[in-house]
């Protein structure tokens, strides 16, 4: 009888040294003055996102063209796997959206919290919400 166990060792090995998932693209609309949004920009790429920037002078048109609604509305909005994501929001959001899944436009961390990803200051607690064509609803609290 032949001895598998070379053959199946290979395979193995092979299989750990294929990449686990490419990285996933998230395109950026910022204002090109907004130095917050580069950092947000920054804190995405060290978690492994390929970040693709668009700077605009005119941000509004972008939201408003993404659905975004206004009381959920952050200084930069990307569009992250199918989803719009607006505002400093921690990847954990971003993974448990595509993770997930919902049937939902986007979440959002409306406004600028200090100490969120990409704003300095001391940390304050903050909400992300899923938005859609239902309304919104608590996504995450941090």
């Amino acid at each position: 009888m032949k001895n598998y166990r070379p053959t199946a060792l290979a395979l193995m090995l092979s299989v750990v040294s294929v990449p686990a998932l490419a990285a996933e693209l998230a395109v950026v609309y910022r204002s090109p003055s907004c130095g917050c949004c580069e950092e947000w920009i920054s804190y995405l790429k060290s978690k492994g996102f390929d970040a693709t920037v668009i700077s605009t002078d005119d941000v509004a048109a972008v939201k408003e063209n993404m659905r975004v609604p206004a009381d959920m509305q952050s200084c930069h909005t990307a569009l992250i796997g199918g989803y719009v994501v607006e505002g400093h929001v921690p990847v954990e959001a971003i993974a448990k959206l595509l993770a997930e899944k919902p049937h939902v436009t986007g979440i959002a961390a409306p406004g600028m919290p200090q100490g969120s990803p990409g704003m300095s200051g001391p940390k304050e607690h903050f909400t992300v919400y899923a938005f859609g064509p239902l309304g919104k609803t608590v996504f995450m609290r941090f």
